[in-house]
């Protein structure tokens, strides 16, 4: 009867300690989940921990873009350090051009890209040949009999045709501007070496002096090879003109005062692929945040991305996604300060 009554003993207080071990697994289990809970926004930079510019991705071996470390005030009065970007806007990592064909027979390779409706197109000899079509408007004739295509061909065509009050003399050209025309120009730009999170988005400007507006910057952000990204081209100017001003294969052309720029990421310039599929890195936006390619490795876009076209994970913060090529833009507000 006492080795029957001592097992009963044992059973019972064997049931007890193993009710009770659960019971503490599960209060342990509960108080972890309370104090691990991830309260993340992927769409808030102020959430996550920042990371700085890395200036060593940029491209200086050859001399066109120099980079220095200086004091800079930003918009919202932080006083900090930036890097100071001076570039001559000539890319190390692909050619410039070509923009406009010679004859309505050219194929691609003689041409750019032109970006209509969230589409890009190649500028070839059938483009322009079929303008009239193209734009529903008999007024585009922008070749001879012989099928030779009119486009400018000096520096003060350039200067005429390519700014918003264009001579009638330059109606059904195609413009092109050369890299000889602004040989001599460089452009600077501050940066803040770590990005500055503000409460709400930071609106860009409308195109001003190289690289600022007056009511916030115009210029997006930078290339490693130290071509901005620029503000959206004004097709509408431009068509309304009669003219046409396509950009080469990267998404870029000139103009006097910017010199070389992009309006579009096409994928030429230097991209960073990440070991993780992540969208591929491709510069820097003018608040120091990341700019990367608008798709990921499986050609995905980030659903979460916010009004800004940012968002954060792990391994690189707040960063941005830029927008498909064909939309002439790149992102469409910062959610940092930029300097002044």
């Amino acid at each position: 009867m006492i080795q029957i009554k001592n097992n009963i003993i044992n059973i019972v207080s064997l049931v007890l300690i193993n009710f009770m071990t659960i019971a503490c697994v599960s209060c342990s289990s509960s108080d972890d989940a309370t104090t691990t809970t991830d309260t993340t926004d992927p769409t808030d930079p102020t959430s996550n921990e920042t990371v700085s510019v890395d200036a060593s991705l940029f491209l200086t071996t050859d001399g066109s873009v120099t980079i220095t470390t200086v004091p800079c005030t930003l918009s919202d009065g932080t006083e900090t350090d930036c890097y100071q970007i001076v570039s001559t806007s000539t890319p190390a990592d692909h050619n410039m051009g070509p923009w406009c064909p010679d004859s309505i027979s050219d194929t691609a390779e003689a041409g750019g890209i032109w970006l209509e409706n969230g589409l890009v197109y190649d500028v070839d000899g059938a483009f322009i040949e079929n303008m009239s079509t193209f734009y529903n408007d008999n007024t585009w004739q922008m070749y001879d009999a012989s099928g030779n295509i009119y486009k400018t061909l000096t520096e003060d065509d350039c200067a005429n045709a390519a700014n918003p009050n264009v001579g009638a003399e330059y109606e059904n050209y195609c413009v092109e501007c050369l890299p000889s025309y602004v040989a001599d120009l460089t452009q600077t730009y501050l940066i803040p070496i770590t990005p500055v999170a503000q409460t709400s988005p930071v609106s860009f400007g409308s195109p001003g002096p190289p690289g600022q507006a007056t009511t916030g910057p115009s210029v997006r952000g930078l290339a490693f090879n130290g071509v901005r990204f620029d503000a959206p081209a004004p097709t509408d100017a431009i068509l309304g003109a009669y003219t046409l001003a396509p950009f080469d294969d990267a998404g870029g052309h000139i103009n006097l005062a910017a010199g070389y720029h992009y309006h579009a990421a096409t994928g030429v310039s230097t991209q960073l692929a990440q070991t993780d599929n992540h969208a591929a890195m491709i510069g820097y936006a003018v608040d120091g945040y990341g700019l990367y390619a608008q798709l990921d490795a499986n050609g995905d876009e980030p659903t979460d991305l916010d009004e800004c076209r940012g968002h954060t994970d792990e391994t690189r913060g707040y960063h941005y996604h830029v927008a498909a090529p064909g939309t002439n833009s790149f992102i469409d507000c910062l959610n940092g300060a930029y300097a002044l």
